[in-house]
């Protein structure tokens, strides 16, 4: 079993991650789209990460720009809402690399959807040669297919790629609680949790496919706060913040 703690006066605990961010850390405090400083803020600590020879993946969703299920709701078909989804996590995949190249990033968009024209087309060989050229690797638009949430692309991009941990960075919660602590000021936060916890209890840590994705596979996820400045690095160097899912406690 992992522990949280350790080795960072002997380098990174980890070498090559998944970073998973929603959307809506995107969005300005009003309103839909990106905000830009936020962007460039998030742009600096994954250099940061970066510098210390970490590979880096990432799968962003689209909630600052719509959710395929909004649609959804209001009697649009399934399949064509969450294809203009995917469309919404090319547009902030493209964003992000804008953001990463301007602080000197070399970064590479792969999309499952061809749209050679604006990035590449997802190849897992492509996507494992480009981080190990020290290149941050953006995944876009999903799996490619509609019914699957960008928190199911993360597990299996990160499972494609071989990644050690998925790090899940939440932009309102410094890890799992067991009530909604936005709503519910006593709210239990967990150090760590099994992925049959998480899913018994349904608790809102990644999406229930995603969850038993990295079950099968003993891929670890840990869940943070984005907002605080430093928190990629302090993960990555194995510091004992946020909250770990892997298989047993």
């Amino acid at each position: 079993m992992r522990e949280a703690a350790g080795g960072a006066a002997h380098g990174p605990r980890f070498h090559r991650v998944l970073l998973k961010l929603s959307g809506q850390a995107l969005a300005p405090a009003q309103g839909v789209g990106i905000d830009l400083d936020t962007l460039a803020s998030f742009a600096h600590e994954i250099k940061d990460v970066a510098a210390l020879g970490v590979q880096v993946a990432m799968v962003i969703g689209a909630g600052n720009i719509l959710r395929g299920s909004d649609y959804e709701a209001r009697g649009m078909d399934r399949s064509s809402a969450d294809q203009m989804g995917m469309l919404g996590t090319v547009i902030n995949a493209l964003a992000f690399q804008d953001a990463l190249e301007r602080v000197g990033v070399t970064t590479r968009v792969l999309s499952a959807i061809a749209m050679q024209a604006v990035c590449e087309p997802y190849i897992r060989r492509r996507a494992v040669r480009h981080l190990e050229k020290g290149r941050v690797v953006i995944f876009a638009a999903g799996t490619g297919n509609p019914y699957f949430t960008t928190d199911t692309a993360a597990s299996l991009r990160a499972m494609e790629i071989g990644a050690e941990v998925i790090l899940k960075a939440s932009h309102h919660v410094d890890g799992v609680y067991d009530r909604d602590p936005l709503r519910e000021p006593g709210a239990t936060r967990f150090d760590r949790l099994t992925y049959l916890e998480v899913l018994e209890r349904n608790l809102k840590v990644m999406d229930s496919t995603a969850i038993s994705m990295c079950k099968d596979n003993n891929l670890p996820i840990i869940v943070f706060n984005l907002r605080q400045t430093g928190n990629i690095r302090r993960v990555v160097m194995g510091e004992p913040i946020g909250t770990w899912v892997e298989s047993g406690r």
